[in-house]
């Protein structure tokens, strides 16, 4: 594996944070759309939808915090571990950087999903 420096490595954590952060704020404010949505009369087979969006946003944001959390507990590590990287910590960080690409494909997927169902509720 090449070595990266721990500038670079500590940069990614962050970055992967952030985004974490974004998709954060945005299914918390999916949340609030979907209870106004439930405000309306829907029929019946989109109240399953409701109730699909509503288990998969409180899941994601479980899965969100987790991973944000495992990002900041290996960035504490490396920052540890200084110049002196171990291979075990380059091995958590390409499996969290896997961990994160899932998660992100994941996420883009919901949102897609819940705007087509707000564009039909509309």
């Amino acid at each position: 594996m090449v070595q990266t420096d721990i500038s670079q490595l500590s940069a990614e954590c962050t970055e992967w944070r952030q985004i974490l952060r974004n998709y954060r704020e945005q299914f918390q404010d999916c949340k609030k759309v979907l209870q106004q949505t439930c405000k309306k009369d829907l029929p019946k087979n989109l109240l399953l939808d409701v109730e699909h969006f509503d288990n998969q946003f409180h899941i994601q944001l479980i899965n969100i915090h987790d991973l944000k959390q495992s990002i900041k507990a290996h960035d504490r590590t490396i920052q540890f571990e200084k110049d002196n990287i171990s291979e075990t910590s380059y091995v958590i960080h390409e499996t969290l950087l896997n961990e994160f690409l899932s998660l992100e494909n994941t996420l883009q997927e919901l949102r897609s999903e819940f705007n087509a169902f707000v564009n039909k509720t509309s």
